[in-house]
């Protein structure tokens, strides 16, 4: 017997630290519970119920006239009736519209700067107000509105198929493939044995392993489209029905409108 078979083995690897690797599983989860989020939510206020189309429709319709207009009453307004419905929304999403509500407009204060300083400040409050009722009235709409009710409202209101196309499967494969990068950071944070000094080339080798499987999947995905005979059209076979709410929020936002063109 060879005498290194009888030695103990007092290996204890170096510590390294893998704060990048937790803080990209943390990023990734976050991301697949929130995409997870869009079609498992509850009706729990009446803007969950109120008709999608009806929604996206008065959601553009306010979306141009903020871009059009210089009427500061129907700015505020908007901005108003768009802060006072979040409080309709989800206690979970509220933060997060009021925080992206906040920070672009913040942005856009920043990119303003040299025209505030030169004096020109009523016409970058404006702007910075629209930004804000923009946001928030988008934000309205995402987080209210799920995802395949949206593509059926796109397909209702003639926007073309292949732009609904790319959208649709844009959203799909991110979630898939995050769910592979997540399983392969895992696999990385588990097999990470003592110090790395080379963790650059891992990140490489799993963008590597992503696009390879994204190719793959983009293959078999064709394929099994072109199996079942699809040539690029979407049909939509829901017939939405108009209720109360559906009449009030039009409403709503009628009277805004009117606002608009009275105060020229």
């Amino acid at each position: 017997m060879y005498d290194w078979l009888f030695k103990d083995e007092n290996y204890t690897p170096i510590k390294d630290k893998d704060k990048f690797i937790n803080k990209s599983i943390f990023s990734f989860a976050k991301m697949l519970n929130d995409i997870r989020s869009m079609n498992k939510y509850k009706e729990i206020s009446f803007i969950y119920s109120i008709n999608p189309i009806v929604k996206t429709l008065v959601t553009l319709i306010i979306i141009i006239q903020l871009a059009l207009s210089r009427n500061v009453v129907f700015i505020f307004a908007v901005l108003i009736v768009a802060i006072a419905i979040c409080l309709f929304v989800n206690k979970k999403d509220i933060f997060k519209i009021y925080i992206i509500s906040g920070i672009l407009p913040l942005f856009t204060v920043i990119m303003l700067l040299p025209s505030i300083l030169m004096g020109n400040l009523n016409n970058s409050l404006i702007i910075v107000l629209k930004v804000a009722g923009t946001i928030i009235s988008v934000n309205i709409l995402s987080y209210t509105t799920k995802w395949h009710q949206l593509t059926k409202v796109l397909k209702l209101i003639f926007v073309p198929d292949i732009f609904i196309f790319v959208m649709d499967i844009a959203i799909k494969y991110i979630f898939v493939l995050g769910e592979f990068s997540l399983e392969m950071l895992y696999s990385l944070k588990l097999r990470s044995v003592g110090k790395n000094n080379n963790k650059r080339a891992f990140i490489i080798k799993l963008m590597g392993n992503l696009f390879l499987k994204s190719k793959e999947a983009g293959d078999e995905m064709y394929s099994a489209m072109e199996c079942r005979g699809f040539v690029g059209e979407y049909s939509v076979y829901k017939n939405y029905s108009f209720k109360n709410q559906d009449a009030l929020y039009i409403m709503l936002y009628a009277f805004i409108t009117i606002i608009n063109f009275i105060h020229l």
